[in-house]
């Protein structure tokens, strides 16, 4: 098996592939062929997953999952933690050729009900401890899938079923181009769409971005805040580390400054990923230490711009750099994205190879540099579709551009900045204000951890800045506070952007990925604290 780099006519590149082509033996087999089956290719605080075990039990998953008879094109509900069964579920049903559709397990049973409706799906896995929300989900539904299994426990489970398959299982004949793994959008702005992605994706992703951009290699150890049921999440700690004989860290724990840190210094990660956000927490935790991070090369931010104060204040604590970028479920991963030795601050970075980016107005028309626009993608592992939903493939992609529902701006060198999503855009006497702007200003001020800031409608009809903010420290006095935040916005922020009203809060609306959810704030929804 080989796969190449090569130019297109308009001079981007391109990712060839053999046919046929099924990511699990490039990102399974491969690796015990070539003399890697006694490295870890799994870490938890807890245990270790060689790369001969991990091709053995996804070829023991794939077996049972035939048994099941689930068949090619079957679609594959996961409610599993990130633990090393995600990889052996995820990995079997790529390699038998039914395909796998990760879902947040914190989504509850109304969510998983509307999942497991929409998909039409054939099966589904889950962990035992989301079983009361599954099978309540399960009861509710009309569309029963013939297989429904946890993953783990007494009796029948898919742990059990694949424990007494054959290790050996030859990899379905796919293409590069057919469906390999579905993902639901984590609903920023709403309703989650479910993206299908290929085959050929997955390999793209991986060289373009992860080897190309981020230098990924067989010594690196990959550790994500994200969960990898979400494209950010997947694409580093899963596909990452599988494409290049690295190490994948895991933790099925909730995410908090102290779990952290304990695989920091349990597994010693060498490239970590997270959110803005939580890159804030660990900083004002004070628990972090140089140490702690010792073993880093590089860390990376996306799913939210990230401030400048925030990069600054991170690698004046850790010394270690945050390549930042821009990416969604859409686009596959990350297609705008700054390199080592190459940041910009308060900018996503230049794109990443393979993908072309242009900047338009509401006619479609390509902006020239400078002036705030939509942005459309196109590349390899940009999505074909949205599952069962053509109206919304058409509006979506259109001359194989994809709209990213995002609005960014590039400057005469080449670097773009996210301004925020078009929905969350809004204009102040006549001219455009970037949400992320104002929030960026907000952040600076060193009693705030975190904000959100939308346009509201004033007494006299006009749409004014409105903020909401969350204090490092909670037991701060959030009138008093709000006015030395006013105060300190209005020595830095033209008159138009400057916030009318500040709201201190004790949180924020977020998808599970960590984005703000400012649709909910503009929909009125209650928030604990709110005045």
């Amino acid at each position: 098996m080989e796969v190449a780099v090569e130019m297109t006519h308009e001079g981007v590149p391109w990712l060839r592939l053999p046919e046929p082509f099924n990511a699990s033996e490039w990102l399974i087999d491969r690796h015990v062929k070539e003399g890697r089956g006694r490295k870890t290719a799994i870490r938890t605080l807890g245990r270790n997953v060689t790369y001969l075990e991990l091709f053995e039990t996804v070829n023991r998953y794939a077996n049972a999952m035939t048994e099941l008879g689930l068949r090619r094109g079957d679609r594959l509900l996961l409610v599993l933690q990130d633990l090393p069964e995600f990889f052996y579920v995820f990995w079997g049903a790529v390699k038998s050729g039914v395909i796998p559709i990760p879902l947040n397990v914190m989504a509850g049973a109304h969510n998983f009900e509307f999942s497991i409706r929409h998909s039409r799906c054939a099966g589904i896995v889950y962990s035992a401890d989301c079983a009361h929300e599954v099978e309540t989900a399960l009861k509710a539904c009309p569309w029963k899938p013939r297989v429904a299994l946890r993953q783990e426990g007494q009796g029948r489970s898919m742990a059990s079923l694949a424990g007494e398959a054959s290790a050996k299982f030859q990899a379905v004949a796919t293409r590069a181009d057919d469906d390999c793994y579905f993902l639901y959008s984590s609903g920023t702005t709403g309703q989650p769409k479910c993206i299908v992605h290929a085959h050929g994706d997955i390999a793209a992703i991986c060289q373009m971005y992860s080897v190309q951009v981020l230098g990924a290699c067989e010594d690196d150890a990959f550790f994500s805040v994200p969960r990898l049921f979400f494209s950010y999440g997947l694409g580093v700690a899963m596909t990452a580390p599988l494409w290049v004989g690295a190490t994948a860290v895991l933790d099925s724990r909730r995410p908090t400054p102290q779990t952290v840190l304990e695989v920091f210094r349990g597994c010693r990660p060498t490239v970590f990923a997270s959110v803005p956000t939580f890159h804030a927490l660990l900083l004002a935790s004070g628990l972090l230490t140089r140490d702690d991070v010792r073993s880093l090369r590089c860390c990376i931010s996306a799913a939210e711009a990230m401030p400048a104060e925030l990069h600054r204040r991170w690698a004046d604590a850790t010394g270690v750099p945050v390549i930042e970028g821009i990416g969604s479920t859409e686009g596959g991963h990350i297609y705008i994205s700054n390199r080592i030795g190459d940041i910009r601050l308060g900018a996503a970075g230049k794109p990443v190879p393979g993908y072309q980016l242009r900047i338009v107005d509401e006619a479609g028309n390509n902006l020239p540099d400078g002036v705030p626009g939509r942005l459309l993608i196109k590349g390899q592992a940009v999505l074909r579709r949205f599952w069962a939903d053509p109206e919304r493939t058409a509006r979506t992609i259109v001359d194989g551009w994809c709209d990213t529902g995002d609005t960014c701006v590039r400057d005469a060198d080449g670097y773009y900045t996210y301004c925020g999503r078009s929905d969350d855009m809004f204009k102040v006497r006549g001219r455009w204000v970037s949400p992320f702007e104002v929030e960026s200003t907000l952040v600076q001020h060193p009693k705030v951890l975190e904000a959100a800031v939308i346009g509201r409608v004033d007494e006299s009809g006009l749409v004014k800045p409105e903020a909401w903010v969350v204090l490092k420290d909670s037991d701060a006095t959030s009138e008093a506070a709000a006015k030395e935040i006013s105060a300190f916005c209005k020595n830095r922020l033209p008159s138009f952007k400057f916030p009318q009203w500040i709201h201190v809060v004790d949180s924020l609306p977020k998808t599970a990925t960590g984005k703000i959810q400012r649709f909910k704030l503009r929909m009125g929804r209650q928030i604990s604290g709110a005045a």
